[in-house]
């Protein structure tokens, strides 16, 4: 695969998994990659929390189910104990396609959610959005999880608040993310240029006090901003 110029400092990827196999595939795939550097491997969630605390990586690849404290959990402490805006990005990869895992990941705070069946360069490309402060999930993938787990409605307060610190236009943009739309699609719908959407997306995240725009798509279905099927 082709490796994208290193212009800024290589990402710094933490790989938790309990197979040591599995581990030293992943490294063999990133460290070709002049733009990315394994910095450590974890084989239980537990390890991995300490690790991602002591080694400071931009991004953990996180399995789900390992000994001591299983991927989510782990994923859960790392969020919660890393600052919002300087904490690692957590991918989680699993051999399992079960809605149940992809929403609790979501929830917990990751930032994307892969198979491990899919391609090398799919591993690569969702590093680097993650690592830009992205979220990584389909829209297709959108519709399917939230529609059969997202609870509609019932904000708190605190909540309520926070909603009406967007501007009507951030409201839209909101919407429009909860919907799986792309920055060019934000643009296309509301006739905006990629650059302004891109900015209205970083202020209604700063406002709501979310990582990232999966973060954002949990947030407006849960609290009724947009519901399932409307």
């Amino acid at each position: 695969m082709t490796a994208e110029p290193a212009t800024s400092p290589a990402i710094r990827i933490l790989l938790a998994d309990d197979h040591h196999l599995v581990r030293t595939g992943f490294r063999v795939i990133l460290e070709v990659e002049s733009d990315m550097h394994v910095v450590g491997e974890a084989a239980d969630g537990e390890r991995a929390v300490s690790m991602a605390g002591a080694l400071r990586p931009d991004v953990v690849l996180m399995d789900v189910e390992m000994p001591r404290v299983d991927g989510l959990e782990a994923t859960r402490r790392i969020v919660a104990d890393a600052d919002r805006s300087n904490g690692p990005a957590v991918l989680i990869l699993t051999t399992f396609d079960r809605d149940d895992y992809l929403f609790a990941a979501l929830r917990a705070g990751a930032s994307g959610f892969l198979l491990k069946n899919g391609t090398p360069e799919a591993l690569v490309a969702a590093i680097r959005v993650v690592a830009r402060g992205e979220g990584l999930i389909a829209p297709e993938l959108t519709r399917r999880v939230i529609a059969a787990f997202a609870r509609p409605g019932g904000e708190p307060t605190t909540t309520a608040v926070a909603l009406s610190d967007l501007t009507p236009r951030e409201h839209e943009v909101l919407v429009l993310v909860a919907s799986g739309a792309s920055n060019a699609e934000i643009a296309a719908n509301l006739r905006l240029g990629e650059a302004t959407v891109k900015t209205h997306v970083s202020r209604v995240l700063a406002k709501l006090g979310l990582r990232d725009r999966v973060q954002a798509v949990v947030f407006a279905y849960e609290h009724g901003v947009v519901r399932p099927g409307g």
